[in-house]
């Protein structure tokens, strides 16, 4: 069985390499409902304390309180702050970036849409976490904020 990070990595998921659309994955920068296939990617705590922000926006989609990683409902958490709802570092953060590309590999037929996450609340620029999703660059199912697509296209 295979991790679904080592096929990304090794291009067994990636669309046609001569170019990259990213017009039509670009996560809209208002999301108020989403299809059946979507799931809603948001920043969130260690916790699971979904009160702020896009965390507390993805409750209505099945965010689960007190769960602070992971899928739940059409949501996915990827934590940006600590149990204590401080600050990750990026390097914390890659780790949990790391963890949701690998299922979003594994769940191809799904449609990602990733929030800027850590540029709200957790404080960082859209330059300090892009960086952390240029290994989506070919995953058709990750859609991105355009923010995050001037840094790593």
């Amino acid at each position: 069985m295979s991790d679904g990070r080592s096929e990304a990595m090794r291009g067994s998921y990636f669309s046609d390499s001569k170019y990259i659309n990213k017009e039509k994955r670009v996560t809209p920068e208002k999301i108020t409902k989403l299809k059946d296939n979507e799931v809603f990617i948001f920043g969130s705590n260690k916790s699971g304390r979904h009160g702020k922000g896009a965390a507390k926006q993805a409750i209505k989609w099945g965010a689960i309180y007190g769960q602070g990683e992971g899928i739940q409902g059409q949501t996915y958490a990827i934590p940006t702050k600590d149990k204590n709802i401080k600050t990750l570092s990026v390097i914390e953060i890659q780790k949990y970036v790391g963890n949701f590309i690998e299922y979003a590999c594994k769940h191809k037929e799904q449609i990602f849409l990733v929030t800027p996450i850590g540029c709200g609340l957790a404080g960082y620029a859209a330059s300090d976490i892009a960086p952390l999703f240029k290994n989506v660059l070919f995953l058709t199912n990750i859609h991105l904020p355009e923010e995050f697509w001037k840094y790593i296209i």
